[in-house]
């Protein structure tokens, strides 16, 4: 049996007037929180009475400035006399003309002969007036090499093959010195070229200005497997 209550002793009708009530309580005991306020009652401390007097003040003299000195005096422009741009120098000059040419002077022709060129026997020439030449010229050159230069059997062996250029001397005689290789191509084939060239015969020595005179050549060996 479900126990019933009487309407007037049921609290659930006035929650919200005592919800709204308790709200506005503290509500205004916050703001009276924060507007209290606490003052000390402590004394006032006398700091006693001021003895300076003000009103005798020092005077402050006026500072005078001394008068700026006075500009100095202006300066005198000097005096610019005109001088005139030409002055005639009146000067007469006397020329005596006395003088008796009865013989004619004969001006001798100078001829300058140019200075003999000294060469000096040891000097090797690059370039000269007339090349050296091999016996029978170069078709006689090319005969001697196919007869005697042999291809060395390490570069036939290694199937190397090439051009070796050969540097030497050819003397006032024609005989052939200071062979040397400029560019080589190994296997044996440098040391059979100037082998060739030292046992070459006499050249027909280069001439500069008529005479035998020391010459350079550079002469290529063409080595090439048939």
């Amino acid at each position: 049996m479900e126990a019933k209550k009487t309407p007037s002793a049921d609290l659930t009708k006035k929650v919200g007037m005592f919800t709204n009530l308790g709200l506005a309580v503290a509500v205004g005991l916050t703001l009276a929180a924060f507007e209290y306020k606490s003052f000390d009652d402590a004394a006032l401390k006398d700091l006693g009475a001021v003895n300076d007097n003000f009103e005798e003040l020092l005077d402050v003299p006026i500072t005078e400035q001394p008068p700026p000195p006075p500009p100095p005096p202006p300066m005198e422009q000097p005096i610019i006399e005109e001088i005139p741009d030409e002055v005639e120098i009146e000067e007469k000059i006397e020329v005596n003309f006395d003088v008796d040419v009865k013989e004619t002077t004969v001006i001798k022709e100078v001829v300058i002969a140019e200075a003999p060129v000294e060469e000096k026997a040891d000097e090797i020439f690059d370039v000269v007036e007339t090349q050296p030449t091999p016996p029978g010229g170069m078709s006689g050159w090319n005969e001697y090499l196919s007869k005697n230069l042999k291809y060395p059997t390490q570069a036939r062996r290694m199937g190397i093959e090439g051009t070796v250029i050969v540097v030497f001397v050819i003397n006032t005689d024609g005989s052939i010195q200071d062979v040397e290789v400029l560019r080589g191509i190994g296997g044996g084939c440098d040391e059979e070229a100037v082998k060739v060239v030292q046992n070459a015969p006499k050249w027909e020595p280069g001439k500069q200005r008529g005479r035998p005179v020391r010459t350079r050549m550079r002469l290529p060996i063409r080595f090439k497997l048939s």
